[in-house]
């Protein structure tokens, strides 16, 4: 065999795992034809927090209108393009020498399945001991007449001027993150939905609140809309729905979630299971149904958040898994998750509506920032935290909203994640003033 291990894509799912491997004696490569480091790196999550950065600061800056502050600062969608490309393009570059630096070989082009074991890149046959697919998710596009008009979130994160009217097609994180930021940078945003909900996976009484916030600051809601054309007029492009709805758009956004990449690769050639939709399913060691090609990442049939961090996890197991540092499942931590608009909106563990579901096993507690003398420092009143504990009175889940959410979780994961009891939160002594502090306190 020619290599160990090798990887085919170069996402978080990859690097994390190839460079400890090849560090650990391994003969690891990577293919990849595209820039270095996936979707998250160049043209996801990393590029997206980038151009959301003013607007978090913005909408803090807002609240304490009359408390401090006598004017907001303006925003420029330019500047911040430029900025963001001083951060982000540079990172493609700096993933690849990460694993070049490492001993992993990288390899160039599309790679392909001739058997299990051997991987064609343009005309070269590489073979491997084992091949770990980590091809990721791509945007979905819409099958309407005229849809070839749209632009997806790619498109988005470079775009060199903010569109006048724009229309963004879905409900879910990338159409929520995408509608705060156009907003903010003064842009006409209008949501078309085919059902009612926007945000499914998270605890709905604090998805309304970001609806209801947005709706004020103007952006508007189409709910129950099933579109079936576009078409180009003069510059504008005309979305028509079933029931006769008509909106003209100076840019269209189609939100409407991301597949699996799992066409080109001679999948049924080799036999190998998977669906158009959710992607290639695994056992609890991360193999596919044929024996030595394992999968990470977002390309994975699972139930759990496909990001970033788990990604990671996953990659990393896979380390340790094929240096013989462990032959156990896979056992996954609690994952915390979060939706990037402003104000933020994260939950990790179980959810308050399975909570409630199940009354029995759980009970649920909330608390208002209203109340919170530190939060009423920054003038914030509209945030609020979850939390679900079991009958021991252990916390095992909690959502938060608010410009703190994402930290107010991470926090909790630990607590969550180690099953620390009442007692023990008690011996935790934090930084006064501080938001950790401000919600141990009370949980």
């Amino acid at each position: 065999m020619d290599f160990d291990v090798l990887f085919i894509g170069s996402g978080q799912g990859a690097w994390n795992g190839a460079i400890p491997m090849s560090q650990a004696g391994l003969k690891v490569a990577v293919v990849e034809e595209g820039r270095f480091g996936g979707v998250c790196t160049n043209r996801g999550c990393n590029a997206k927090i980038t151009l959301d950065r003013p607007v978090e600061i913005l909408r803090q800056v807002e609240q304490l209108q009359g408390k401090g502050f006598e004017s907001t600062p303006v925003l420029n969608w330019a500047d911040l393009m430029a900025h963001k490309h001083e951060v982000i393009d540079g990172l493609a570059e700096g993933n690849r020498m990460k694993l070049v630096n490492a001993g992993v070989t990288n390899i160039i082009g599309h790679g392909k399945f001739i058997d299990a074991h051997t991987i064609d890149v343009n005309g070269q046959q590489y073979t491997s001991e084992k091949v770990v697919i980590v091809a990721g998710r791509r945007p979905h596009r819409m099958d309407i007449p005229g849809s070839e008009l749209f632009h997806d979130s790619t498109d988005f994160l470079v775009i060199e001027e903010m569109p006048e009217k724009l229309v963004i097609i879905g409900g879910g994180y990338v159409a929520m993150e995408f509608a705060t930021i156009a907003n903010a940078f003064g842009s006409d945003v209008t949501m078309i939905l085919r059902g009612t909900k926007v945000l499914r996976d998270f605890y709905q009484p604090y998805v309304q609140k970001i609806v209801t916030d947005l709706k004020e600051r103007g952006v508007k809601f189409n709910f129950d809309e099933t579109l079936t054309k576009a078409e180009k007029i003069g510059e504008k492009i005309r979305l028509t729905g079933s029931d006769g709805y008509q909106i003209t758009a100076d840019y269209v956004l189609d939100a409407t979630g991301r597949i699996p990449n799992v066409t080109g690769m001679n999948f049924d050639g080799i036999g190998l299971d998977y669906d158009n939709l959710k992607g290639i399913p695994v056992n609890d060691h991360l193999e596919t149904n044929v024996k030595g090609v394992y999968a990470t990442g977002d390309i994975v049939d699972k139930d759990l958040p496909k990001i970033t961090p788990t990604a990671i996890f996953e990659s990393m197991y896979l380390s340790h898994l094929f240096t013989g540092e462990t032959d156990k499942a896979i056992n996954y931590p609690a994952i915390a998750y979060t939706v990037f608009t402003s104000p933020r909106l994260a939950s990790v563990g179980v959810t308050v509506e399975e909570a409630q579901s199940k009354p029995e096993q759980y009970r649920v507690e909330e608390f208002d920032y209203a109340t919170d003398w530190f939060r009423q420092v920054g003038n914030e009143n509209k945030g609020g935290l979850t939390v679900v504990y079991d009958k021991e009175n252990i916390i095992v889940g909690a959502t938060s909203y608010g410009n703190d959410a994402v930290e107010t979780i991470n926090g909790l994961t630990d607590i969550i994640e180690n099953r620390t009891s009442h007692e023990d939160v008690e011996r935790l002594i934090y930084i006064f003033p501080s938001i950790a502090h401000s919600y141990m306190r009370k949980v």
